[in-house]
């Protein structure tokens, strides 16, 4: 079953409270174990940009997010493990999950052909 990681972090946190090479090792390892799908970091938030449409049809378009948060989305990975223990085991072994951070897991609605 393919679940998705969302990693945030604080909104005021330094870039990352771990070091590269810690992704690098976590990253190997997902790759390793062949439960990768895939997996990306989002560019600041500063380059977001929200759209909303409403009752009318109407698009509205505004720079950054749209709701004031204290956590900020930083990027995500999609697994293909067998059960929730396990994608919680692989969430638990993030880097973003620790000093602060915090990864969400979430299962992947695969619809039917």
């Amino acid at each position: 079953m393919k679940y998705m990681l969302l990693i945030y972090s604080g909104a005021g946190d330094s870039a990352d409270a771990c070091s590269f090479e810690d992704w690098v090792v976590y990253d190997k390892a997902l790759k390793e174990a062949g439960v990768l799908v895939s997996g990306d970091a989002l560019k600041d938030l500063t380059t977001a940009t929200t759209v909303q449409v409403g009752p009318d049809g109407e698009r509205t378009v505004t720079d950054g997010p749209f709701a004031e948060t204290r956590e900020v989305l930083g990027g995500i990975y999609v697994i293909d493990v067998p059960n929730l223990d396990v994608a919680l085991e692989w969430a638990a072994r993030c880097p973003g999950s620790r000093d602060g951070g915090a990864v969400v897991v979430r299962p992947v609605d695969e619809f039917g052909d």
